[in-house]
C-alpha cells in the first residue's frame, strides 16, 4: 500500500476523470489539501511574512458562488468561440471548477483565447438571473438550441418546476445555483484556466469522450498567487514524495523506542515530560504547528471503567499542564486505551500524525489469547507483542497511514516480567511502564523531512553542507586541503571539479547545497576561500579559520550563513 499522506497532492495533477482509477490502483483515497496558510507572493516573486489563508468552499459561500459562476461564464465563452460545442455539466470543485464539452480537441492556445473571452464577459457585468419554468417549456427551449446533453440531464431531474440561470439575455443552462449576482462580481485577475483533460460522459467509457477544461478561481488576486505558489511547491517535492513512498514501503525500519518505569502517581509528570521532549525535538526540525486530539473510549473496548478513567484523566491533565489546546475525539480511542494524537503540519499545509501518547491495558490478552484467536490486525499485533520479550514495535505490522511514533502506558508487561519495587511501607508494588518513540520510524520521519523542506535543507541538516569549487584544476590540491579541514571540524564537505566554474555553481545550486567555497589563484595565495551562500548570497572572501568558525556557529544555533 502506498502511504495516504505521501500522495495527498495527487488531485492537483491527476484529471478528475482518472482519480477514481488512480485511487483504485494505489489502494487509497486521496484528499485535496483544504485550508492552507502560505507566504504572500508578490508579482515580482518576492515574498514577505504576511500569510495568505486560502479559503475553501465550506468556509466561504462567496467563493463557492464565484467558482460556480466561473464555470458558467467559461461555458458561455467556449460556445461563443466554438459554436459547434455542446455543453454538459460544469460544477465547482475543491480548488476551482470545470466544464465538460462535446467538441473537437482543444489546445493550450485555445485556453488563452477562452480566458480572454471570459475576461470580456466579466467586464460586461452581465446579471445572472434565476428563472423557474415548466418541464414542457424546458424541453421546448432545449430542443430549440439543439443541446442533447441538456435534454438527458433534464430527464434525470425529478422535481418541478425546472430552474435555469441566465447570463444576461445571451446564455442559459439548467441549474439550481447558487451564483453571484453578476459577472462583474468576479475578479478576472483571480481566475486561471489550468488544464485540458478527456472525460467520458457520465464516466462511462462506452460514451462519448468529452473535453474537460479545469480552472481555478479565488476571491482575490493574492489568493490566486498564493495557490499557484502552493502548486509549484507541491510540484517541487514530487521527487521527495517518491523517496517517501519507497521509504514508507519498507518492511524493516528502525524506531527510537525507549521505556520508562514509574509509579502510578508519576504518570502525568512522565507523560508531560514526553510531550516536552517531543515538542523540543520537533521544533529543531522546523515543525511548530500542531493539531492535538485526545481520543476517548470507543464503544468496543477492553479493560474496566476505572482504568479507562484513570488513563484518560492522566492524559488530559498532562495536556492541560502543558498548556496545549486540544480537542476531544469522543469514542476515537483505540480499543485498548485512550490516546493523544499529535499531528504536525508541513510547509505545504499537510498534516502528518507524528506522535501518539497512548495508554494500553493488555491484560485482556493474557487471559484470552489461547482461548480465542486474534480477529484483527491490531489484536494480532498486541498478541505477538505480549508474547515476545523483545516487544519493540516493528512498523511493518502497521499500514503506512498509521502513526509509527507512539507513547503509551503499559500495565501488562511489568506483570508478565514480574517486575516489582519495594515501597516506603516495605511492600512489593508493580511499577507502570511507559513506552515512547518520539520520531517513530526513523526512515519514515526522514521521508517527512524531505517533504517538509522539499529537499532544500537548512545548513545544519543538509547532507552536504559545503561544496568546494576550484576555478581550475590547478587549485584542486588546495581544495582538497580545505575540504579535509572542514571535515576535521565536523562539517560535511566535498570537492567538485572537472566542469567549468559556472556549471559547478549551477550544479551546486540545483542540488540545493547551502554553501559554496570558490577557490582561485588569489585564494590559494592568501589561504582563503570566497564564499557563496544559497540563503545569503555572496559573503565575500574569508580565511579558512573564519569560514570554519562561522559555519560551526551557524550549525550550533540552527541559522543560515
Amino acid at each position: 500500500r502506498f502511504p495516504q499522506k505521501a500522495l495527498s497532492f495527487l488531485p492537483l495533477f491527476i484529471p478528475f476523470s482518472r482519480r477514481n482509477q488512480t485511487k483504485k490502483k494505489l489502494g487509497l483515497s486521496v484528499a485535496v489539501p483544504t485550508s492552507v496558510e502560505t507566504k504572500q507572493v508578490g508579482k515580482n516573486n518576492s515574498s514577505d511574512d504576511s500569510p495568505v489563508v486560502l479559503p475553501t468552499n465550506d468556509s466561504s459561500e462567496e467563493l463557492l458562488r464565484i467558482r460556480h459562476t466561473c464555470a458558467y461564464v467559461m461555458a458561455m465563452a467556449v460556445q461563443k468561440l466554438f459554436p459547434e460545442a455542446k455543453v454538459t455539466i460544469g460544477p465547482w470543485i475543491d480548488n476551482g471548477f470545470y466544464y465538460d464539452f462535446d467538441m473537437e480537441p482543444l489546445s493550450d492556445k485555445d485556453l488563452k483565447k477562452i480566458k480572454k473571452e471570459i475576461d470580456r464577459i466579466i467586464n460586461r457585468n452581465l446579471p445572472l438571473v434565476r428563472e423557474e419554468i415548466s418541464r414542457d417549456e424546458a424541453e421546448k427551449r432545449i430542443s430549440a438550441i439543439n443541446e442533447p446533453y441538456k435534454m438527458e440531464i433534464l430527464d434525470r431531474i425529478n422535481q418541478d418546476p425546472i430552474t435555469i440561470y441566465h447570463i444576461g439575455n445571451e446564455w442559459w443552462d439548467l441549474c439550481a445555483g447558487p451564483h453571484v449576482d453578476s459577472t462583474g462580481k468576479i475578479n478576472k485577475k483571480a481566475i486561471e484556466l489550468e488544464s485540458i483533460a478527456g472525460a467520458y460522459w457520465r464516466g462511462d467509457e462506452n460514451n462519448q469522450m468529452l473535453q474537460r477544461i479545469y480552472g481555478t478561481a479565488w476571491e482575490t488576486e493574492e489568493q490566486l498567487r498564493a495557490y499557484l505558489h502552493f502548486k509549484e511547491e507541491a510540484k517541487a517535492v514530487i521527487i521527495g514524495v517518491l523517496v517517501l513512498i519507497l521509504i514508507c514501503s519498507l518492511y524493516r525500519m528502525k524506531q527510537d523506542d525507549a521505556h520508562i518505569f514509574c509509579l502510578e502517581d508519576q504518570i502525568k509528570d512522565e507523560i508531560r515530560g514526553v510531550l516536552d521532549l517531543t515538542e523540543e525535538i520537533l521544533l529543531q526540525f522546523g515543525f511548530n504547528k500542531y493539531e492535538v486530539n485526545l481520543s476517548t473510549r470507543p464503544e468496543k473496548s477492553v479493560g474496566g471503567n476505572d482504568i479507562w478513567e484513570k488513563a484518560t484523566r492522566a492524559l488530559r491533565d498532562a495536556l492541560e499542564d502543558k498548556g496545549w489546546d486540544y480537542q476531544i475525539d469522543e469514542g476515537g480511542g483505540a480499543f485498548y486505551g485512550p490516546k493523544i494524537d499529535l499531528k504536525i503540519e508541513d510547509a505545504l499545509g499537510r498534516k502528518w500524525q507524528c506522535s501518539t501518547v497512548q495508554w494500553t491495558e493488555k491484560s485482556y490478552y493474557k487471559n484470552n489469547l489461547k482461548a480465542k484467536p486474534p480477529t484483527s490486525p491490531e489484536i494480532a499485533f498486541f498478541a505477538w507483542a505480549s508474547e515476545s520479550f523483545n516487544h519493540v514495535l516493528p512498523s511493518c505490522v502497521w499500514s503506512s497511514s498509521h502513526s509509527e511514533s507512539k507513547v503509551w502506558v503499559d500495565f501488562n508487561l511489568p506483570q508478565r516480567f514480574d517486575i516489582t519495587y519495594i515501597d516506603s511501607n516495605s511492600e512489593k508494588k508493580r511499577p507502570i511502564m511507559i513506552h515512547r518513540a518520539i520520531l517513530g520510524s526513523l526512515e519514515r520521519f526522514f521521508g517527512v523531512l524531505i517533504e517538509h523542506y522539499a529537499g532544500d535543507f537548512p545548513l545544519w541538516l543538509s547532507p552536504i553542507q559545503t561544496r568546494v569549487l576550484p576555478v581550475t584544476d590547478t587549485q584542486l590540491e588546495y581544495c582538497n586541503q580545505v575540504t579535509r579541514t572542514l571535515k576535521d571540524n565536523g562539517i560535511r564537505a566535498e570537492v567538485s571539479h572537472v566542469e567549468r566554474l559556472p556549471k559547478l555553481i549551477r550544479n551546486a545550486e540545483k542540488l540545493k547545497i547551502p554553501l559554496m567555497a570558490v577557490v582561485g589563484p588569489k585564494e590559494v595565495d592568501t589561504h582563503s576561500v570566497t564564499v557563496r551562500s544559497r540563503f545569503g548570497g555572496e559573503l565575500g572572501t574569508m580565511s579558512i579559520d573564519d569560514f570554519v568558525s562561522r559555519i560551526k556557529f551557524a550549525i550550533e544555533n540552527r541559522i543560515s550563513l
